[in-house]
Parts: structure tokens; C-alpha cells; sequence
């Protein structure tokens, strides 16, 4: 028997953790964190050493109570992609349970970098697998990681063999047929698949009526943007999610046509460019400084106004107003740096739909509007599947069952919409809530 139990992440965008126990083995996938109410308590958009009692009362990582009796069971912890709201909680929960984590390899370098720079220790052991590469977790079940394009580098749907067919975990995803780093989705083995009991499905763009368009195409936004205006004696700052390496990529290539120099400064920023050279997939730091410390950003600031904005590209943290990040000290006037009259401010990325992002993000842009700087909003894409990505999911994959995930109770809605207006009966679709399961014989 198959029972998948929703621990976390199904009522709500965010803090994602799923159990799938087959018999009386079970595997987890991802165990993030609810980044509102993380940075709610922290002020800050970067993991720190605090406590795990003080997360969970503040819900900011996943209630493992509901899966108390099955702790002993867990054979793996599978991290789908690097992204926060997906293994942001390994640092404080993983230690409840003695089975490996496996992911991707950008992704385990992620997690490394994590608890090497907050001194955080687990006990769990961590292994990499390529993307469309499988692993044996038991005798009964195995894993297998298929390709998929996103927000970040080597995400993977995972579908878990079993006996009694595979379940698919679909968090997080969406088909790009021309990602501008890495490869493309692999079609070829999704359609391959058989009895699928089940597909866990990312609803959060569920209600968006269109593909959603190809990284390629914020690609050409940002070029538009950082060579197609009129930026000349004037500073050029960017702010985009730390994680997304494609994207951070086409700044580099962009950079190098200008003749500015380029800096990254953040923490989060170095931690995710370190873990993506460190396996391969980019090498920025022969085009580009990356400054992680506070005082280090500090004293390039001050080399940056002596030798004139006018020379170089910041890349900085702080694209949703958190008010610890690199941008928000700026705009607060905290740093060497001062903005004049016409700089540049690109926000290469979405606000996030929160009550806190949408606040912060407010506050910053009205400090960054007095100064009299040109702001560049939503240069971006979204890593997500629209309704037509979702519908081609569930035409390649034909699972027998559909489980909406990763959105609030309107987004859930609009993936069971799709499924019913593809013929599947109510039975078939199940919308679940934190702490519910389903089982399948």
C-alpha cells in the first residue's frame, strides 16, 4: 500500500515536505521552510543558527508531529532543488531522522554551504545523484531523478518506484524549451513512465491561463535593460533571487559588454555562486568579485564611489525589502554608497504575493524613489508551471491520481479545475491539507 501523508506545504505557497510510505518504509520529499514567517522572525533572507523549537512555534518550519509514529520508518530525505522553501529546514530537522539525503549536486553543496557557514551539524549523510539518474533507497523502492527546467540549476521531478506502481513528485517545475543554462526538461522519460499512481503537483500558477515563457525571455528584458539604455556616468544596481544562476548568469554575460566591473555582495549571493562553481556549473569569479561580509561589502562601496559608480555593476541582495539585505542598507543610507539622480535600479525578479514582501518591498522602493533613481521592475519570469505546462504534465504522465501542492486553497482549486476539464472524475483528485493523507492500494 501507498500513503502519501501532506506534512507541510498544501495549504499555502511555501515549506514544503511531503511522506510517501510504501508498506512500512517511507521516503520524504523536500523539508523547506515558510520564508515569510522566517524572515517575520529573523529579519533576515539567509539562514542563521537559531533554534528549532523557536522555528516550529513561530511556524516557520514544518510540524513533524503528525508523522511521529512513522519517524523510524524514513529510509531518505529527497530535496527536489536548492530553493529555501525546499531544504531550508534540513539544518533543524534532519536529525530527527537517521536516513540520507539525496538530491543533485549543486543542490547537496547548497546544503553544505549551509551548515558550513552557520556551523550547523547533522547527523544525516548526504549523497548526489546526477539529474536522470536513479538510486536504489530499499529493495522496494527506488528513485529516480528526471530533468526539469526551473528557477534554479538541477531541479528534478522525482518519481519513487514501488510494487504497486510509481508515485511522482512534479514541486517546483517548468517545461522551458530554452533554458539559458542547463539542459531541457526530459520529455522523453516522462512519457516513458508507467502506472503512475499518483503525481504531486505544483498548483501555483494553476489560474494562469498560458505557457509559461522561457527564461530566454527575462534574458532578453534584462539585455534590453542593461545595454539598450541610457545608463552612461550613472550607477547600475540589480537585485534577483540569489538562487537563480541562469539569470545571474546572463548579468555576467551582459556585464562583460558594458566594460563595468562586476561585484555580487551578500552572503546569500556567495553562497549560491560558490556552490555552483564548486560542481561546475559556472565559473563567474575570473569575471566578477563576490564579496560575502558585511565589512569587505562596506569597504568596496567605498572604492566604488572613489573610483566612480559610473565603472562597475552591483548585484545585490534585498530584492524583496528584507532589512537586513545589502539593498535595503543602501537605500537607509547604512553603507559608503549614495545614490544619485538618474542610477539605474533593475529588480530582476517578482514580488512575492505576501502581506510582509509586499510591505517591505513598499517601503524600500519609496526610500529608493526619493533619491531619484529609475527603477526597473519585474524583469522577470517565474520558474513555475502555468495551466497549459500542467496540462502537458498530465497528458505525457497519465496518472491515475492528481494531488495538488504548493498553493493556497484557490490555487489547489484551479489544478483540480484543469484535471476535471481533462476528464479526470472528483474521486481522482484529492485536495489535501497539512497533516491529511490518502492511501492507494
Amino acid at each position: 500500500m501507498i500513503q502519501i501523508i501532506a506534512v507541510s506545504g498544501f495549504d499555502y505557497v511555501g515549506k514544503n515536505m511531503t511522506a510517501i510510505k510504501v508498506d512500512d518504509e517511507v521516503v520524504i520529499c523536500d523539508m523547506g521552510i515558510h520564508l515569510e514567517n522566517y524572515i517575520k522572525f529573523t529579519e533576515d533572507e539567509d539562514l542563521i543558527n537559531v533554534s528549532p523549537e523557536d522555528l516550529k512555534r513561530v511556524e516557520a518550519i514544518p510540524n513533524t508531529k503528525n508523522i511521529e509514529d512513522i519517524k523510524g520508518q524514513v529510509k531518505a530525505i529527497i530535496p527536489t532543488h536548492a530553493h529555501l522553501d525546499h531544504v531550508g529546514a534540513i539544518p533543524y530537522l534532519a536529525n530527527e531522522f537517521n536516513a540520507d539525503i539525496v538530491c543533485t549536486p549543486f543542490t547537496a553543496e547548497v546544503i553544505k554551504t549551509i551548515l558550513r557557514d552557520e556551523k550547523i551539524k547533522i547527523n544525516n549523510n548526504i549523497r548526489s545523484i546526477h539529474p536522470n539518474s536513479s538510486f536504489k533507497v530499499s529493495e522496494n523502492i527506488t528513485i529516480e531523478f528526471i530533468n526539469v527546467t526551473h528557477s534554479t540549476p538541477q531541479t528534478a521531478m522525482v518519481a519513487i518506484h514501488t510494487k504497486y506502481g510509481t508515485v511522482l513528485y512534479a514541486n517546483d517545475f517548468k517545461f522551458d524549451l530554452y533554458p539559458t543554462l542547463g539542459k531541457k526538461p526530459n520529455f522523453k522519460r516522462l512519457e516513458e513512465l508507467e502506472n503512475v499512481v499518483a503525481v504531486i503537483v505544483d498548483s501555483t500558477y494553476s489560474r494562469d491561463e498560458r505557457k509559461m515563457p522561457s527564461e530566454s525571455v527575462a534574458k532578453q528584458m534584462l539585455k534590453d535593460i542593461m545595454l539598450g539604455s541610457y545608463s552612461h556616468e550613472k550607477a547600475i544596481i540589480i537585485t534577483t533571487f540569489s538562487s537563480h544562476i541562469a539569470r545571474l548568469n546572463s548579468i555576467v554575460q551582459f556585464s562583460k559588454k558594458t566594460g563595468r566591473k562586476l561585484l555580487f555582495l551578500g552572503r546569500s549571493l556567495n553562497k549560491y555562486i560558490k556552490a555552483a562553481e564548486k560542481v561546475g556549473i559556472i565559473d563567474f569569479s575570473k569575471d566578477a568579485e563576490v564579496i560575502r561580509f558585511r565589512g569587505k561589502i562596506y569597504n568596496k562601496l567605498r572604492t566604488v564611489m572613489k573610483e566612480g559608480k559610473e565603472k562597475y555593476i552591483l548585484v545585490v541582495t534585498g530584492h524583496q525589502g528584507e532589512p537586513k539585505a545589502i539593498l535595503s542598507r543602501m537605500a537607509n543610507g547604512e553603507t559608503p554608497f549614495r545614490f544619485d539622480s538618474e542610477d539605474f535600479v533593475i529588480f530582476s525578479c517578482k514580488t512575492i504575493p505576501s502581506p510582509l514582501t509586499i510591505e517591505g518591498r513598499k517601503v524600500l522602493e519609496e526610500k529608493l524613489k526619493r533619491t531619484g533613481i529609475r527603477m526597473f521592475k519585474d524583469i522577470h519570469v517565474s520558474g513555475h508551471a502555468a495551466k497549459e505546462d500542467l496540462k502537458d504534465l498530465l497528458l505525457m504522465v497519465k496518472p491515475k491520481n492528481v494531488i495538488p501542492a504548493h498553493g493556497d486553497e484557490s490555487m489547489k482549486q484551479g489544478m483540480r479545475e484543469i484535471c476535471l476539464a481533462m476528464g479526470y472524475e472528483e474521486k481522482q483528485v484529492h485536495l489535501l491539507h497539512d497533516g491529511e493523507s490518502v492511501k492507494f492500494n
